[in-house]
């Protein structure tokens, strides 16, 4: 089938270059034009009308809005709109209702999985909505992706994968914390994830983020900006639920950002505990 991604960023342009290899017809559009890619296309509108199967995968709820106001007038019945990009249950009922409307089909598709994960074809997709779309979808997904789970109706794919993230943030702020304390007490990275290697602590983000956090890389494979978009969606989604962790590193987030960190790489935040003055230190200024 014609393919059309619309969002080529860090995740985006993995999807369409893998398509691309695989001999399908791929057009893909960017907000900010990649007149590098052989299949960029300059008209969002034109991309759309001429794609069977649309994947969105951009920043945030307004983003993917601006994508439905270009491509909604040329949406027909046949097509199939998959949503990829994390946002809110709402969202994502508002945004089908508009897809729907139009005659073609709406699915949610977010995906767990950073820019390596989809480098090897290895993310996860959460399905949400009628699964007769979801498997006219499949096989695109299937060749970008390990596992397809089908969660259930409409919203509810959105809600997973932020309580998903939820997670991942945590973790990952344990992970900095256990691993400066250890520091702190002259213990060296070597000794201290061949430990944890050995502990039932140990994570498959402790295994993607141990390079970057031995060598101080910044560069992302999953960036500031969107884990603090998505913690403060979750935190939105919550209503009512209390959160008490989520609020606190939410802060760190803000922190992060105020730092102008928004374009780093999510385990950078660890820099931020050299920033902070210990307890010790503030009692005896």
């Amino acid at each position: 089938m014609n393919l059309g991604v619309f969002g080529l960023g860090i995740i985006g342009r993995v999807w369409a270059e893998n398509l691309h290899r695989d001999g399908e017809v791929v057009r893909g559009w960017n907000r900010t034009p990649k007149k590098d890619l052989p299949f960029f296309t300059a008209d969002a509108r034109s991309a759309a009308a001429a794609s069977d199967l649309l994947l969105l995968v951009v920043a945030d709820p307004p983003a993917v809005q601006e994508v439905l106001d270009r491509i909604a007038p040329v949406l027909r019945a046949g097509q199939v709109v998959v949503q990829s990009s994390t946002i809110s249950p709402e969202a994502t009922l508002r945004f089908a209702g508009q897809v729907e409307k139009t005659g073609a089909s709406f699915l949610e598709a977010p995906f767990m999985g950073s820019r390596p994960a989809a480098e090897q074809r290895q993310m996860v997709f959460y399905a949400g909505g009628d699964s007769s779309v979801l498997e006219r979808a499949r096989p695109v997904l299937a060749r970008l992706s390990r596992a397809i789970e089908y969660i259930g109706p409409l919203g509810s794919a959105s809600a997973l994968k932020l309580a998903m993230n939820i997670n991942i943030a945590m973790v990952a702020q344990a992970l900095c914390e256990s691993r400066a304390l250890a520091r702190a007490a002259g213990i060296s990275d070597d000794r201290y994830f061949s430990a944890l290697k050995l502990n039932v602590g140990h994570s498959g983000l402790a295994a993607l983020k141990e390079p970057k956090l031995r060598s101080g890389d910044i560069t992302p494979q999953f960036s500031v900006k969107h884990m603090a978009k998505d913690l403060r969606l979750a935190a939105e989604t919550a209503g009512g639920l209390d959160l008490p962790q989520l609020k606190e590193v939410m802060k760190l987030y803000a922190d992060a950002l105020a730092r102008g960190w928004a374009e780093d790489d999510f385990i950078s935040l660890t820099r931020l505990l050299a920033l902070r003055p210990s307890a010790a230190r503030k009692e005896g200024a």
